[in-house]
């Protein structure tokens, strides 16, 4: 019904965003990831914010959800596929982590780094991976990060993502895809390329790694 909003943020707060569309105010509900995509632009007079959307009609309510980018959305969208997996669920696993580091969870087979999220637990995130990870690793084949097109995080395109370039650089070191997706899986993807090849370089040369 909605592909996005775009229009003055009214109200901010954890988990809520109201966004003010021509005088009418939008509630739509927020991960943690966008929450603090927001943030950071408010301060002063209320900013311009632009959201993706997802409308999610049940028999007794109707609940209209909010992302920062469309790598975001799309992640969420992969979520609410995973049988038990319900948005209120997706919006707590994009909340404990960035569209990136979940994909990097479920090619890893992370299940502590998903069952972190509030109200999931090792089975959920065992399913999850059950049923995402061949999707995500054909992602991954390509262009890591590429759920989907839009911007990913510190305003890199989806179409070449710093941690793809990454994982490439790593396996022309002789490394395997899954051992440099795991190296990456803890650090912060909006590093620099250089410096986020330093770190996991540093990660796969100790002793017994």
């Amino acid at each position: 019904m909605f592909y996005y909003l775009c229009g003055k943020l009214a109200y901010l707060e954890t988990g809520v965003a109201v966004i003010d569309c021509g005088g009418v105010g939008y509630k739509l509900t927020i991960s943690t990831t966008t929450y603090q995509a927001i943030s950071a632009r408010s301060g002063g007079e209320a900013p311009t914010v632009k959201l993706y959307t997802h409308l999610a009609v049940r028999e007794d309510d109707v609940e209209l959800f909010g992302f920062a980018t469309q790598t975001e959305l799309a992640t969420f969208k992969l979520l609410i596929t995973v049988s038990g997996v319900g948005p209120k669920a997706a919006i707590s696993i994009l909340s404990a982590m960035t569209p990136e580091k979940f994909a990097i969870a479920v090619c890893t087979e992370d299940k502590k780094a998903i069952a972190v999220a509030n109200g999931i637990g090792p089975k959920t995130a065992a399913r999850v991976i059950l049923e995402l990870k061949d999707k995500l690793m054909k992602e991954t084949e390509g262009d890591f990060g590429t759920v989907a097109s839009g911007t990913l995080p510190g305003g890199r395109t989806a179409a070449r993502s710093a941690v793809s370039e990454a994982i490439d650089a790593l396996v022309v070191l002789g490394y395997s895809r899954s051992e440099a997706m795991a190296a990456l899986k803890d650090l912060d993807t909006t590093m620099e390329l250089q410096e986020m090849i330093r770190l996991a370089l540093k990660k796969l040369m100790r002793p017994g790694t």
